[in-house]
């Protein structure tokens, strides 16, 4: 039987074709650029293939079926040549030519008269379907086993507590005791029964932001401690509450009105400081108490029984910390970390509002008596013999490095150890003077007794990425010596010696690019751990992403415009730079934990670029970027992001996890997909065996849940690796409890292997460290699900408490 004539046209076909032609003439023009750019040339090939068979289906011709199909399965192995086995990699490459095949094998019917056809049409999504499934099972199949060796047994370590302080019944201090390992001795919870794990009670704060603009700058970020019968939390802003630790009943509240006009990018209080003072009778008012930093920079102590204001600590129960610093606006002065207790002396620094101007107020760190809240002493880097305040007439020195994150104490030594960050500005450093280079971006431990530095230890010269130390170090034993863990937001990891700061672990030197706008101030190497690093390898066009091939295009185009040299390349003002990893890769302020009877560390990271230009100034005021004290300046937003640097040449514009804007030019830009740029995973958690610094198992944190483009949530119950902030908390039971990742779960992981063995979802974003305690024979895990602006996670103000039944 002979075919009938095809038809001259089919509106379908002219639709479809219609359609290919609209997306593949950008990809075609993106691709000549990208090649231009000397990046791939798939693009450009792509795209004109794409039109081509679009013009081809518009005048009624089968052959532009088959050219698109034939460059959908081009498409796959090409996919396959430049990403091999990466599921989530292959994403942007296969997914939208396989979606668009679909229509282009259903219109084929319409070109043709032959018997059969629609089965014809039928079959081929089918198979088209069936192939795309095989294709991403076997990528999915191909991934390494995160399963990379045996977990030491317990025992192994058996390393003992310096602190003298003990978790289990209680969680005494932020990090679990004062040597912040994060650790619980319970084994009531087991990999074998946390299946069973229940909420058992939820308590709201009462904290929530009165405003859509303050909405923007809520990120609870707190650790309840537990102490007796007793849990005791800070909110947002600075609200104390003592509740019943096994049933969340409210016992006292105590608020100490801090105003929003305080509140600098984040309202956190990521926790308080219970002290019982020596020898003092227990009917005494304020023989325990809770002291508290708030965002206003006072340090606040309550009775710990009834949440009334301790008469004997500075005035009222309070002292300003602001005292000496000269003129400190709203909002520029906070303390967002619990102080360090250490022989009766707390030590405090301060968050000091990033980005505003060089000489903001000073960084000093002061440690003041934990019972009358007299200072002791101060330590101004710039003034070194200053003991005390300032002499009359003069204040700390402005613009220091400060530490605005946790430090750590060691009661037998009495040293306080300190992440310190950078001197104001933070991208900008030709105005720093030779103390703020000497102490910027170390761990500085100071004599609790006369606040002296003893010893110093710096990751990085000269620091011109704003990779400050956010994590606290943690305390423990190694290879017989009194040591520290300390990780970096470069994803760096140091065990150094906790007397002298010298490392037990190798150390090396690395050479870096130089040039930015400073290229005389660029040191030529820096420093780096050989011993463990949670650093993935330098970034490649390869690994730009999207959720189809026009962002990742786009993406690719950006990545070949901007500057990037790798790790430590600096920033320029004529381009964007990339920062990888970012100011919020490695590990930030969540620390890591730290089982010390098996001696293995578990970090939880994040792994993502910034994208960063610094821009002259005279564009800069162009723009209205101005310090948050002047008219034009602004409360909230994300750090970085059009940040004045007042007093410099520069401002700062940091494009933080490198999102897709959509337009690979500087100028005005759409949000796009919102999408980052960098292909997942963007956050993971790792076992590393102390004994070897190597690897035990190492996985994506986070499901895909929230996520997906242009903010719609895509509900995929699929482990991607999220951006993550918050710490974990690991057992003597063998589990690790960690919420952290932009899903808002909080999941129980086995030591052992990494596997996700329990999850909840929490009623707003768990970017905070949980805890685990025992009440009345039961273990509980609690956390303080508040939500984090930053992540961009629901906003709460619940308590969350788990437990077996």
């Amino acid at each position: 039987m002979e075919e009938a004539p095809r038809p001259r046209w089919s509106i379908a076909a002219i639709i479809v074709g219609a359609l290919l032609v609209l997306i593949g003439l950008p990809i075609a023009a993106g691709g000549a650029y990208l090649m231009t750019l000397g990046g791939s040339l798939y693009y450009l090939i792509a795209g004109a293939l794409m039109t081509w068979s679009g013009v081809l289906l518009i005048r009624g011709r089968m052959s532009g079926g088959w050219i698109y199909l034939a460059l959908v399965v081009a498409t796959i192995l090409w996919a396959w040549w430049e990403v091999g086995a990466n599921p989530w990699a292959q994403v942007p490459r296969v997914i939208a030519p396989v979606v668009l095949a679909i229509p282009v094998i259903l219109i084929l019917p319409t070109l043709t008269r032959s018997a059969g056809r629609w089965r014809l049409a039928l079959g081929g999504v089918v198979v088209a379907l069936v192939l795309t499934g095989i294709n991403f099972w076997v990528a999915i199949a191909g991934q390494p086993n995160p399963v990379l060796a045996a977990l030491p047994a317990p025992g192994t370590a058996g390393m003992l507590d310096p602190s003298g302080q003990q978790t289990g019944a209680d969680w005494p201090v932020y990090g679990g005791t004062a040597s912040a390992r994060r650790y619980s001795p319970l084994v009531q919870i087991t990999p074998a029964n946390v299946s069973k794990l229940r909420q058992v009670w939820l308590t709201h704060t009462g904290d929530l932001p009165k405003s859509e603009m303050i909405l923007k700058t809520y990120g609870a970020e707190n650790t309840p401690l537990k102490v007796g019968d007793s849990l005791y939390i800070c909110t947002p802003k600075n609200i104390l509450l003592a509740l019943d630790a096994a049933t969340g009943m409210e016992k006292w509240r105590y608020d100490p009105k801090v105003p929003d006009s305080a509140i600098p990018y984040t309202a956190a209080c990521r926790g308080v400081v219970y002290y019982a003072v020596p020898n003092a009778p227990a009917d005494q008012a304020c023989a325990t108490r809770i002291i508290e930093g708030t965002l206003d920079a006072r340090l606040v102590a309550v009775d710990a029984r009834n949440g009334r204001p301790c008469a004997d600590f500075g005035t009222n129960g309070q002292i300003d910390a602001k005292q000496g610093m000269g003129k400190v606006p709203d909002g520029f002065v906070s303390i967002n970390s619990p102080p360090t207790l250490v022989r009766g002396v707390l030590v405090t620094g301060h968050q000091v509002l990033d980005g505003q101007d060089r000489w903001a107020p000073s960084g000093v760190i002061q440690g003041f008596d934990a019972v009358t809240g007299k200072l002791r002493w101060a330590w101004d880097m710039m003034h070194p013999s200053w003991n005390g305040a300032p002499p009359a007439g003069q204040e700390w020195a402005r613009g220091t490095p400060n530490m605005w994150t946790l430090a750590s104490g060691d009661e037998q030594l009495g040293l306080v150890y300190l992440p310190m960050g950078n001197a104001a500005a933070d991208y900008y450093s030709s105005l720093r003077r030779p103390e703020e280079n000497f102490y910027a971006t170390s761990l500085v431990a100071l004599d609790v007794t006369t606040g002296k530095p003893k010893w110093r230890f710096q990751a990085v010269r000269n620091d011109v990425w704003d990779y400050d130390f956010g994590a606290q170090a943690t305390l423990v034993d190694y290879k017989g010596a009194p040591a520290l863990v300390l990780p970096s937001k470069q994803g760096d990891i140091y065990i150094l010696d906790r007397r002298t700061g010298q490392p037990l672990t190798p150390v090396g030197e690395m050479k870096v690019p130089g040039g930015g706008v400073e290229p005389q101030q660029r040191a030529a190497t820096q420093r780096v751990s050989l011993w463990h690093t949670l650093r993935k390898p330098d970034l490649t066009e390869r690994d730009m992403w999207g959720m189809s091939p026009i962002d990742q295009l786009i993406c690719r185009i950006q990545f070949r415009r901007a500057s990037y040299k790798g790790f430590f390349t600096p920033p320029e003002a004529d381009r964007r730079s990339i920062e990888y990893p970012g100011y919020n890769g490695g590990t930030d302020w969540g620390g890591v934990a730290v089982d010390p009877q098996r001696g293995v560390i578990v970090a939880n990271y994040n792994d993502m670029p910034n994208y960063v230009r610094l821009v002259p100034r005279a564009e800069a005021d162009k723009k209205g970027w101005a310090p948050r004290d002047q008219a034009r300046g602004q409360i909230g937003g994300n750090e970085g992001a059009g940040d004045p640097q007042a007093h410099t040449p520069y401002a700062i514009d940091v494009n933080a996890g490198w999102r897709n804007k959509f337009w690979p030019f500087d100028g005005p830009k759409s949000e796009g997909t919102g999408m980052l740029c960098k292909q997942p995973p963007y956050g993971g958690i790792r076992a590393i065996d102390m004994a070897t610094g190597k690897t035990i198992w190492d996985r994506p944190l986070g499901e895909a849940r929230t996520n997906g483009p242009f903010g719609i949530p895509s509900h995929l119950p699929i482990t991607i690796g999220t951006p993550n902030n918050g710490g974990s908390v690991v057992t003597a039971g063998g589990l690790i409890f960690v919420a952290a990742a932009t899903d808002n779960l909080i999941r129980a992981i086995d030591l052992k292997t990494g596997k996700t063995l329990w999850k909840a979802v929490l009623p707003a974003g768990g970017q905070a460290t949980p805890i685990t305690y025992e009440a009345n024979g039961k273990q509980y895990l609690v956390i303080y699900a508040g939500g984090h602006h930053f992540m961009e996670t629901p906003v709460g103000d619940e308590v969350v408490a788990y437990a077996l039944p």
